[in-house]
């Protein structure tokens, strides 16, 4: 029970790795809110029959209005916030030319302001809670770049600079802030992603695996467990870190 009794908020909990942190977080004694556009009532039921601690609010990142609705019914609910995990996120494949102005205002302001929005409103709520940390998931293409990720890319570079820059802000204030890196991971996401890469599906899913030395997709459990080990006391000397669980893809 490495998180009995933490507040925590994991945004874009609904699927995928959100998913998974968020059961995570939940039997490792977490106290958790699931946030996100839409309700996952499987995930919700899952985590309270185990008993284990989680309710659900819905929220737009891209929203401030949204976002500090989002911290104000956790404050009000369990009485401030220890953790924040900024998983929801939007992946766009296409180039560059072909990228529209709108595409690109969806992509960062979810990718990217939504984290902002996220820590400028919950880190007031986390002054003085002991070992409080912020985990963003970025990409390892936040990392490198990729031919058809360009705008995706961008918004998770930045992503890992808003982490460093943030850590630098609040490290002596007791807030440790890290992002994860992952490569490509099985999730729904991803299916989509080779739906639009290329006419087979399968040739497509191999293309990904192939950058993966490790020869495989990860699994939302894997990041689960790096957010996990982020989260708690055996990191309490962790921040500004990006911490890259990519199967190899960046060794190469």
């Amino acid at each position: 029970m490495e998180l009995e009794g933490r507040v925590t908020i994991v945004t874009g909990s609904s699927s995928g790795i959100g998913s998974a942190i968020a059961e995570l977080f939940a039997a490792e004694g977490a106290k958790v809110v699931l946030a996100d556009v839409r309700p996952n009532e499987e995930l919700l039921n899952r985590i309270q029959a185990k008993n284990g601690i989680a309710n659900f609010v819905e929220v737009d990142v891209r929203k401030e209005l949204s976002v500090r609705d989002l911290i104000d019914k956790t404050v009000a609910t369990y009485g401030g916030i220890d953790i924040v995990c900024n998983n929801a996120g939007i992946e766009l494949v296409k180039s560059l030319i072909d990228t529209t102005d709108e595409e690109f205002d969806k992509v960062i302001r979810t990718n990217l302001k939504g984290p902002y929005l996220m820590a400028k409103h919950a880190i007031p709520h986390m002054l003085g809670r002991q070992n409080a940390n912020i985990i963003n998931i970025a990409s390892q293409l936040g990392l490198v770049g990729a031919k058809q990720f360009t705008v995706y890319s961008a918004s998770k570079g930045g992503v890992v600079l808003l982490t460093k820059s943030t850590a630098l802000e609040y490290a002596t204030q007791g807030i440790r802030v890290n992002c994860i890196c992952p490569g490509a991971i099985d999730t729904p996401m991803v299916d989509r992603e080779v739906l639009i890469m290329g006419s087979s599906p399968v040739e497509a899913r191999n293309r990904f695996i192939s950058k993966h030395p490790i020869g495989r997709l990860g699994k939302p459990s894997e990041i689960a467990q790096a957010a996990l080990f982020l989260a708690s006391d055996r990191a309490t000397f962790v921040t500004g870190a990006a911490l890259v669980v990519d199967g190899g893809y960046l060794a190469e």
